[in-house]
């Protein structure tokens, strides 16, 4: 039996199977045949008797599986048989088509050495068709540029300069469509023929239009101008400058074609951010209207002259306003009728400005390069660019899409060098104002209504100086440039922060000094500032672009979490500088409390030490007053209160009495009640001490006092009841205390019940304990 199921697990092994393959397949078989045998038989093969069944119906499959194994080897040779004529007859099919695809290859062969001489000859015809065409189309571009040339000279010769104007137009077209010839002959010849007639053209409508202009007393060079009468035939006048005005719009075109590049007139943009709008050129008439100011402007300003100083910018940029100013009357009233009559949707007035600060650009970007190494006048020389920025837009109402004097200002060595003139200078600052006699002194101490936070004038100073650096970079066209210097505020502020905490550590031996308190005024004014300016339009607007630009100095160091906050605007960049305030402020607070609370404890020791059980019955005592023991810590209360809400700001104050009132109750409440005994008379005389003399020392401070002494008032209650009351409230304290120890909880009555006495703090344990400290109960 064995054998006949042996054999053909044999043949299934692989030829290529190794020694150790075989030896894995012959462990799988044996587990495979005991699996086998124990689902059959049993665990125990030793005690059935079935095995000789199990026997017999392998030998009947294996009959049954020699049957199957014999049918299909004989069905295996007709299919074999089959796909080998299917082959034989792909293979003869095959030869058939290589045979015929070498002939048809010989054939084409033979065909293309036939051909070749009349491909050849073809081809040199078709060439020869090219170069002639090409020759035609060269001589007909040369026959129509001396048609433009005869035409133009023709209409020129009659004054027929409308015709002059579309016939160089017609040469226009025909530079441009040789733009990408290779002809550079021609495109060359075209150029100087183009550049002749444009000059002739242009020189006599400029002759023309710069003779009506000084008729018309253009330029307004200065105010008193202003003052020339009028010309008699004003109206002759208006209508040849309306002509000269459209003839030369008309001949823009090709101006542009030619001198777009190289014009002088050009505004020379030192920042590559600056818009489209921005590089178009200057409309031909108004280039014209330019060029008296352009020699006066380097006559006055680009020479050895006087005029023509480093240190000082603000004359040519003045005189530049000026004659924007002046001359904006002119260009409205009468170019832009004309420029709106002839549809080329500019302004006058904004074309004249560009031409105008083309020649400030130009100024300026070379006075900051050379100015990079003296401090005082570059910052001279940025306020003046900022003053005359400003006076453009809002005076002026120069378009503000339009570039004017900022973006020179961004480029990257002088953005750098302002940077770093701004934190040099503010450095300085900061050592010059703390340095100073009157550095902790507030300049509105004698008017306490007018300044709530007392803020001591280095701070205030300090905060003034870092909103005129905002205003300086607030209008600047670069979010990352406005980050530059927001980064630069915040590390002047943590440079101040850190200042601060220096010179307190120096008075933090004596924490109710005058200097001490104004640190504490300043580091809380400048939390103030800067919650709100967390709070303002344009720093939210840098906040959302320090996210967007991930800028590695602002964001640096903050989660995932902080940055989606940020995002959301539910933080702000300041978050990190006031958790470091807050924290200061802390401390001073912490150090300032403890001080007071360290001389009043020192005072309080002899009325703590009182003897309460020996004080008569208030019914005793013709009239209550305040306890001898307790006045030198009244006093010290009273004096430090007046000094504090003398030095201190009005929010600073109101946390500093309210943290005064917490720890002197706790105080009071753990050192003098809790540490003593009281007679009828000594809670009498206890209460009357407080209610009268304490509390009403922070009664100036706040209507209900005694509600921040809540530990001290409701003991109070508890000392005073009647000795019925008392006994009927201990007697409740003890069983629910006795209830509570069983296990149960606290019974909402007795909550009720203390309420009702006027007990919200104490817990019924304390009370309990409160009451135990009475002496006077019946049979004592």
């Amino acid at each position: 039996m064995a054998a006949p199921s042996d054999e053909p697990r044999q043949k299934s092994l692989p030829e290529h199977v190794d020694d150790e393959s075989g030896a894995l397949w012959e462990d799988e078989r044996g587990l495979h045949v005991v699996d086998f045998l124990t689902n059959k038989a049993g665990d125990d093969l030793k005690s059935h008797k079935n095995i000789g069944d199990i026997l017999e119906s392998l030998k009947e499959e294996n009959n049954v599986l020699s049957e199957q194994v014999l049918a299909v080897s004989d069905s295996v040779p007709l299919k074999v048989s089959a796909a080998l004529c299917a082959a034989e007859n792909a293979a003869c099919s095959l030869q058939d088509l290589l045979h015929r695809e070498e002939m048809m290859a010989n054939l084409l062969e033979q065909h293309l050495q036939g051909v070749q001489p009349s491909k050849n000859h073809l081809g040199r015809m078709l060439n020869q068709i090219q170069t002639i065409e090409r020759h035609m189309k060269y001589l007909s571009c040369l026959q129509l540029i001396e048609e433009c040339s005869s035409s133009i000279q023709q209409c020129l010769m009659t004054g027929s300069v409308w015709e002059a104007i579309r016939a160089i137009d017609s040469m226009g077209a025909v530079h441009a469509g040789l733009k990408t010839s290779g002809c550079s002959s021609l495109k060359a010849f075209l150029q100087e023929t183009l550049s002749f007639w444009h000059r002739i053209i242009k020189d006599r409508l400029s002759g023309d239009f710069e003779k009506i202009l000084a008729q018309l007393h253009w330029p307004n060079i200065s105010p008193t101008a202003q003052s020339l009468a009028p010309v008699g035939n004003h109206q002759e006048l208006s209508v040849q400058l309306e002509l000269l005005v459209t003839q030369l719009l008309a001949l823009q075109t090709t101006d542009n074609l030619l001198f777009h590049s190289t014009s002088p007139l050009l505004p020379t943009q030192a920042d590559s951010s600056a818009t489209a709008v921005s590089q178009s050129p200057i409309c031909l008439p108004i280039q014209i209207m330019l060029l008296p100011f352009r020699k006066r402007f380097r006559y006055h300003f680009c020479g050895n002259r006087q005029t023509s100083s480093l240190s000082k910018p603000e004359w040519y940029l003045t005189q530049v306003l000026l004659w924007m100013s002046n001359n904006s009357t002119f260009m409205e009233e009468k170019i832009q009728p004309i420029l709106e009559g002839a549809e080329t949707h500019l302004s006058a007035r904004v074309e004249l400005c560009r031409g105008l600060l083309a020649l400030v650009q130009e100024k300026v970007a070379s006075d900051a390069l050379r100015l990079l190494y003296d401090d005082a006048l570059f910052c001279h020389l940025v306020e003046e660019v900022l003053q005359f920025e400003k006076e453009l837009r809002s005076k002026l109402s120069y378009p503000p899409a339009l570039p004017g004097l900022l973006h020179l200002l961004l480029e990257n060595t002088v953005l750098q060098k302002w940077l770093t003139v701004e934190k040099k200078m503010a450095v300085e600052k900061m050592d010059a104002m703390l340095s100073s006699e009157g550095a902790w002194s507030c300049q509105y101490k004698e008017m306490c209504d007018m300044d709530e936070l007392r803020a001591p004038d280095c701070a205030e100073t300090f905060m003034m100086l870092l909103q005129v650096i905002t205003e300086r970079y607030r209008y600047l066209t670069c979010p990352s440039a406005q980050l530059k210097f927001l980064g630069l505020q915040k590390e002047l502020l943590d440079d101040f922060r850190i200042r601060l905490t220096q010179v307190m550590k120096e008075d933090s031996r004596y924490p109710l000094s005058a200097r001490y308190c104004a640190i504490l005024n300043a580091v809380n004014y400048i939390s103030t500032i800067l919650r709100d300016w967390g709070d303002n339009v344009f720093f939210l607007q840098l906040q959302q672009a320090a996210v967007s630009l991930n800028d590695e100095v602002l964001l640096g160091g903050l989660g995932l979490m902080e940055l989606g906050q940020l995002a959301a605007l539910e933080g702000s960049l300041f978050d990190s500088l006031l958790a470091l305030l807050d924290r200061l402020k802390g401390d001073m607070m912490g150090r300032l409390l403890d001080w007071t609370m360290r001389e009043f404890k020192e005072k309080a020791k002899p009325y703590s030490q009182n003897r309460w059980l020996s004080f008569p019955s208030q019914q005793d005592q013709s009239s209550m007053s305040l306890s001898s023991s307790a006045c030198p810590m009244m006093l010290c209360l009273r004096d430090r209160l007046l000094s504090l809400h003398q030095l201190l700001g009005l929010s600073l104050f109101q946390l500093t009495w309210q943290g005064l009132a917490e720890r002197l109750d706790h105080f009071l409440y753990q050192d003098v009640i809790l540490a003593n005994h009281f007679s009828d008379g000594g809670a009498a005389q206890l209460h009357f001490d407080m209610s009268r003399n304490l509390f009403p020392l922070f009664g100036q401070y706040c209507k209900r006092p005694e509600n921040f002494f809540k530990h001290v008032k409701e003991a109070c209650i508890i000392l005073r009841l009647s000795v019925g009351s008392a006994i009927l409230l201990r007697n409740v304290l003890e069983e629910a205390e006795e209830e509570t120890d069983a296990g149960d909880h606290e019974r909402p009555t007795l909550m009720s019940t203390l309420h009702e006495l006027g007990v919200y703090c104490l817990a019924p344990c304390d009370v309990l304990y409160v009451l135990r400290l009475r002496v006077s109960w019946p049979g004592q």
